[in-house]
């Protein structure tokens, strides 16, 4: 397996993978902004293909496995200071996730961590995990923070064996984007000063 920084050409990957690390919540958003006659994963390629956004593959690492794309890790350094931004704007089921972010600024926040189903359990997220902090020490972070709904349990034993630890929670607001209820965790780590 080889890890590779995602270029324009993996946006459709990126897209497929983040509908399937976002839990529903990409989804809800590109289709709602999406152009009459697009599809879904049409519109998650083209911003993926954005140099000027968080979501953008400039930000994503890929696993690769006999040339094609198994899994990927996006992420980014979050804003050094908490921003008073309103976020009545958002739907509520948003705002638990802004809050814990703004719990963490100036984190190398994973925003996204997935693989495709037929290369799960082969150790890819892990591998990807391992990554964290060499891109975080590239980004100026000491910190490694991500989310998680409670209730995805392999997620939540996986970043605990990798030495992420809970530090805040909030009550995830039920949505029909996502099958979750009960909380979404913060999880941090420190990262190492290699």
């Amino acid at each position: 397996m080889d890890i590779v920084k995602a270029t324009p050409e993996d946006c459709r990957a990126i897209a497929e993978l983040a509908l399937m690390a976002g839990e529903g919540i990409p989804s809800y958003f590109w289709q709602q902004s999406k152009r009459e006659g697009q599809t879904t994963i049409e519109y998650g390629a083209e911003k993926a293909g954005s140099e000027s956004q968080n979501f953008s593959f400039r930000n994503a690492h890929l696993a690769m496995m006999d040339d094609r794309v198994a899994g990927m890790l996006l992420g980014y350094r979050l804003p050094d200071a908490e921003q008073d931004e309103d976020l009545s704007s958002y739907p509520a089921f948003i705002r638990p996730l802004i809050e814990l972010e703004r719990c963490v600024p100036g984190s190398y926040y994973i925003n996204m961590l997935a693989t495709y189903p037929r290369y799960r359990n082969q150790g890819i997220g892990s591998a990807l995990m391992a990554r964290v902090d060499g891109l975080a020490r590239e980004a100026g972070c000491r910190l490694a923070s991500i989310e998680v709904f409670e209730q995805n349990t392999g997620a939540v034993r996986l970043y605990e064996r990798l030495g992420y630890r809970p530090v805040e929670r909030r009550a995830a607001v039920p949505h029909e984007s996502y099958p979750y209820t009960g909380q979404v965790v913060l999880l941090t780590r420190e990262i190492d000063n290699e």
